[in-house]
């Protein structure tokens, strides 16, 4: 680990961590916004990646909207990286109080993260829209509980929904409350793999007013001026050895 960083967290007695998508890319996760990322990637479907995995996209073209969804934002053979296992281990020692993400992918609790608020929700995680049953991703997948490539309820047959949160729909009030209260309570806030320009999320960091803002992230941030240390590298490199 970084020696600076880690002066900083033995020193803590609360962390809390907030990641973004630069913390998953290093499980081969593509990101959204960078170069190779997601939303400039060409779209066989000539829409735009806001549009296909938009809220009434999804309502007015739920096959299309799978199909997208299936192959562009499920990633099963992905596991957890240094930065994922660094932090639960953190947490496991009494460091880390909570983990806040941006990303959808489960990699942090499959880590061994225990607290987690996940903002947009996860991939692993699917309801039935009318009765509310649950249905793990290994069943919205699976083409036999399906038609035309739709997951179809177990219990009462309507259509299953991804916990996940839709361009156009609102973020979690009980996460974003449980976010922002653990920030609140952190002596040392380290944020990393995230660009800090998409709203809300990147509000968050206005609830800190601990002691220690760490910035960790390839490029520069609009908050780096405001942060007691900056490391401009690798997540993974940074958190893990």
């Amino acid at each position: 680990m970084n020696k600076e960083l880690k002066e900083i967290i033995d020193n803590s007695d609360n962390v809390v961590f907030f990641g973004g998508a630069g913390v998953s890319t290093e499980s081969n996760i593509p990101d959204f916004r960078s170069d190779q990322g997601l939303y400039n990637a060409k779209s066989e479907y000539g829409k735009s990646p806001e549009d296909m995995i938009s809220h009434s996209f999804y309502v007015r073209n739920t096959e299309t909207f799978y199909k997208y969804y299936k192959k562009n934002l499920i990633h099963r053979e992905a596991k957890p990286n240094k930065a994922h296992i660094a932090l639960a281990e953190l947490e496991a020692v009494g460091k880390v109080k909570a983990v806040i993400t941006q990303n959808i992918d489960g990699l942090h609790q499959l880590a061994g993260s225990k607290e987690v608020y996940e903002l947009h929700g996860s991939v692993l995680r699917n309801y039935c829209i009318k009765c509310g049953e649950f249905h793990d991703l290994e069943y919205i997948m699976n083409e036999d509980n399906c038609e035309n490539g739709v997951p179809k309820c177990s219990k009462c047959g309507s259509i299953v929904k991804p916990d996940v949160v839709l361009y156009e729909e609102p973020l979690f009030e009980s996460v974003i409350n449980g976010a922002v209260s653990s920030i609140m309570s952190a002596d040392t806030l380290i944020i990393g793999g995230t660009s800090l320009v998409v709203y809300p999320a990147a509000g968050l960091i206005t609830y800190f007013k601990g002691k220690n803002l760490v910035l960790i992230n390839k490029s520069k941030t609009p908050y780096d001026n405001k942060a007691d240390l900056v490391i401009n590298d690798s997540i993974g490199k940074v958190m893990g050895d």
